[in-house]
C-alpha cells in the first residue's frame, strides 16, 4: 500500500489547503487516537489512553491544535497540551509521562504558510511505516464515536518546559560547564524561543539570543538553521566563541565558529564522533544518509569506524541505528542522533554534544574538524508537479549520464523527490567545485524543461 498522506516526516502542506484543514486534521486525530491507543501498539499506563500535543509558533497551529484535540476526544483519548515546544521535547515528554503517543504540529524548516503533523510512539520514536499505513487505512473508514460518557478530556501540562530543560542539561558532562564561553543562539522565531537559550545559560555560558520573538508568521524567516548567514554575522559582531542555530521546531542544528564559518551536519556529527572515539565510548559505527558527504565516509574509514548509509530522513537513520545497535548518526542538513541521550534528533542536545567535545579539547570547531575536508557538493531544488516522474524523462537521464561520465568515478549524482515538498533535489558531488555546480545546473535545467511546476 503506497502512502497517500504521510511523507518522510509526517503529513505536511499549506495550512488551510487539503490535507492541512481542520476537517481532515480532526479525523486524523480520531484515527490516530484509535490506532495509537490500542494495547498492542502502546501498553496502557492510565485508565484511559492519553496523547501529548505540542506545536511550534505558526499562527495556523491554534487551528490545528483545536482540531486534533476534538478528534482525539471523539476517539475516547485524553489530550495533554503543552503549547509551543520543540519537537524533541514532545518525544521526551511522551515517554516520560507514559503516554500512548505524542503529536507535534509543525512544518519544521518550511515557511510559516505551511504546517504539518508529526507523530511519536509511546517510546518517543518516530512511527514505523506500518503504523502510519494503519492510520491512513483508518482515514478511509467512517468515524464511530463512543457513547458521550467515553469521550476524552483535555488539560494543560504546566511544568513541561522545566522538565525538558533539566532533561537536556543532564546530557552534558557533569564535570564540565560552559563558563567562560560566549554563545550566540538563533531560535528561528520557532518553538525553541524560550528554552533554547536557557539551557546554555544554566550551564554557565553567556548567551546573546536572536530569533526569539515569534509573531506567528516570522518562523524560519531569514534566520535559524536554514539561514545560517544571520547567525554567522551575529557571532562576528558579538565577538562570540560559537554560534548555535535551530530550525522552527528544534530538531535541526547548524553551528558557527568564532570567525563566522558555518558548519553543517556532517562536520558537527564528525566532531561528536571524533570526541567519543578519543574517549573510547563510541558504540559501534555511524549511520549517515545518501546525502552524507563522501569525504565523511572516507575519513571514518581511515579512523577504523564503520559507516553505513540510510535513506534520506532521520527516521531511516534511526531505524538503521536500532537495527545495528549503534548510537550516532545523522544528516548533513543538521538532524543528528545520539541515542544514548535521546530517542530522536534534538538540536539542543546535539549542540551540547558538540560543545562537550570543544570544551574537552579546548579547540575551535575549525581545529577540531580540520582533518575532515568535505568534497564540494551542490544541491539544487527543482520545483515540479507532484505527478512528475523524473526517471521516465530521457532528457533527465541523458543529463545524469553525461554528468556521471564527466565525473569519471570521482564524484556522485543523486536525484530524489522531497518527502515534504513538491520538489526534486538534484545533488552533485565531486572534487572540483565549479564542475560540480555546472553539472548540477545542467541536470536541473533538463528537469525544469521536462516538467510543469506545481501550483502555488
Amino acid at each position: 500500500m503506497s502512502r497517500k498522506y504521510f511523507g518522510t516526516d509526517g503529513i505536511r502542506g499549506r495550512a488551510g489547503v487539503a490535507p492541512i484543514t481542520p476537517e481532515f486534521v480532526m479525523k486524523l486525530g480520531y484515527c490516530a487516537g484509535k490506532v495509537l491507543s490500542r494495547a498492542d501498539v502502546a501498553p496502557p499506563h492510565r485508565d484511559r489512553p492519553a496523547v501529548l500535543v505540542g506545536k511550534d509558533t505558526r499562527l495556523s497551529g491554534y487551528m490545528l491544535e483545536s482540531a486534533l484535540e476534538s478528534g482525539l476526544s471523539t476517539a475516547g483519548v485524553d489530550t495533554l497540551l503543552v503549547g509551543p515546544m520543540p519537537t524533541p521535547a514532545v518525544a521526551f515528554l511522551t515517554r516520560a509521562l507514559r503516554l500512548s503517543a505524542g503529536i507535534m504540529i509543525s512544518a519544521s524548516h518550511n515557511p510559516f504558510e505551511d504546517n504539518g503533523i508529526k507523530f511519536f510512539s509511546n517510546d518517543g520514536m518516530k512511527l514505523p511505516d506500518a503504523v502510519e499505513r494503519e492510520i491512513e487505512a483508518a482515514l478511509d473508514e467512517p468515524m464511530t464515536p463512543p457513547a458521550p460518557s467515553a469521550y476524552g478530556k483535555a488539560e494543560r501540562v504546566h511544568d513541561a518546559e522545566g522538565r525538558y530543560l533539566e532533561f537536556c542539561k543532564q546530557t552534558f558532562p557533569k564535570q564540565r560547564s560552559l563558563r567562560g564561553l560566549k554563545l550566540v543562539v538563533d531560535c528561528a522565531h520557532g518553538s525553541n524561543y524560550r528554552v533554547g537559550a536557557r539551557v546554555f545559560q544554566e550551564l554557565g555560558a553567556e548567551v546573546y539570543t536572536i530569533g526569539d520573538r515569534p509573531n506567528g508568521i516570522n518562523i524560519n524567516d531569514g534566520c535559524g538553521a536554514t539561514h545560517p548567514s544571520t547567525l554567522a554575522r551575529a557571532v562576528v559582531e558579538q565577538k562570540a566563541d560559537f554560534g548555535i542555530a535551530f530550525d522552527g521546531d528544534g530538531d535541526r542544528l547548524a553551528m558557527a565558529d568564532h570567525d563566522g564559518r558555518i558548519f553543517d551536519g556532517d562536520e558537527l556529527l564528525y566532531a561528536i564522533v571524533k570526541h567519543r572515539l578519543r574517549e573510547g565510548r563510541l558504540k559501534g559505527g555511524v549511520v549517515g544518509t545518501l546525502m552524507t558527504n563522501f569525504a565523511f565516509e572516507k575519513r571514518l574509514g581511515e579512523l577504523g569506524v564503520a559507516f553505513d548509509r540510510a535513506k534520506v530522513g532521520d527516521r531511516y537513520v534511526l531505524e538503521m541505528l536500532l537495527e545495528k545497535g549503534w548510537e550516532c548518526g545523522g544528516e548533513n542538513s543538521g538532524h543528528l542522533l545520539c541515542l544514548d541521550s535521546h530517542s530522536t534528533g534534538d538540536a539542543i542536545i546535539s549542540a551540547l554534544q558538540v560543545l562537550a567535545a570543544l570544551v574537552a579539547s579546548g579547540q575551535t570547531l575549525g581545529d577540531l574538524t580540520r582533518d575532515l575536508v568535505l568534497m564540494p557538493q551542490v544541491l539544487v531544488n527543482v520545483q515540479t508537479s507532484r505527478s512528475f516522474d523524473f526517471k521516465s524523462s530521457s532528457a533527465v537521464r541523458g543529463a545524469v549520464e553525461a554528468a556521471e561520465s564527466e565525473l569519471a568515478g570521482k564524484g556522485r549524482v543523486l536525484l530524489r523527490p522531497s518527502g515534504t515538498e513538491p520538489v526534486v533535489r538534484v545533488m552533485v558531488e565531486g572534487e572540483d567545485a565549479e564542475r560540480v555546480k555546472r553539472l548540477a545546473d545542467s541536470i536541473a535545467a533538463a528537469m525544469r524543461a521536462s516538467t510543469t511546476p506545481a501550483a502555488a
